[in-house]
């Protein structure tokens, strides 16, 4: 079963599963994690561990763009997300941009680590979202 498969069956359920404050991984809420997924999660511990230090050291334009793809996936909800996507139709246009970008470079699984698809002009339309994100985040 692959990473974010795992991971997102994980925050779905409701648990919440994160690198925590002495880099190792983390589960809140275990209880409400179905015993198959908790079952996959354990025999894949090191890729899941290997995927949360991945972005350890990623920067907050990088870290936004996870962020827009877990919420438009349904695995994490953030409310602040959403409602600038919502009220910036503009942002929201720039990251149907930034996604189709990745597809038409070979992204197809939603499953799969994006950032394996990015490339110069879609870390342009990225850094443009993220200038926009903290913009409106001042506006709030």
């Amino acid at each position: 079963m692959q990473v974010l498969m795992i991971l997102s069956q994980i925050w779905k359920s409701g648990a919440n599963i994160y690198l925590d404050i002495e880099d190792r991984v983390a589960i809140k809420n275990q209880n409400l994690i179905p015993a198959e997924v908790m079952q996959a999660a354990e025999q894949n511990f090191q890729s899941i561990d290997a995927w949360f230090k991945s972005w350890k050291d990623a920067s907050n334009e990088k870290v936004t763009l996870m962020k827009m793809v877990h919420q438009i996936c349904g695995w994490q909800e953030n409310e602040k997300l959403q409602e600038w996507i919502i009220e910036d139709t503009k942002s929201l246009d720039l990251f149907m941009d930034w996604l189709n970008l990745l597809a038409n470079n070979g992204w197809k699984d939603v499953y799969e680590d994006y950032r394996q698809f990015e490339n110069g002009e879609s870390n342009v339309i990225a850094h443009k979202l993220y200038v926009r994100a903290v913009t409106y985040s001042k506006k709030v």
